[in-house]
């Protein structure tokens, strides 16, 4: 499968840890299942036009749902934690939530 930049980048996840986490010049991302670190790393320098230093990924496998008699699962995720390096600007999408 062929995955363009904003294929492999969801969606940022906006949690009260991930906003703590980006004084430290981290960033949490829903990234695309099937994509690796350095596809990822890839897609974030060229769509936000920084400088990536660390991807670390976390797969979570989504919960059983029931409603009545019906039992539905919900999506798989893929989260990717991207530290820039000390050089690099930071990612003016996440400036206003803050």
């Amino acid at each position: 499968m062929n995955l363009t930049s904003h294929d492999i980048i969801r969606k940022p996840v906006i949690t009260e840890k991930s906003m703590a986490a980006m004084a430290e010049k981290k960033y949490t991302f829903i990234v695309h299942v099937s994509a690796n670190k350095s596809q990822i790393k890839r897609a974030v320098e060229e769509v936000f036009n920084v400088k990536v230093e660390d991807v670390k990924t976390i797969r979570t496998m989504g919960k059983t749902k029931r409603v009545g008699v019906h039992i539905g699962k919900r999506a798989d995720l893929k989260k990717a934690i991207i530290t820039l390096t000390e050089d690099s600007n930071s990612i003016e999408f996440f400036e206003g939530m803050q």
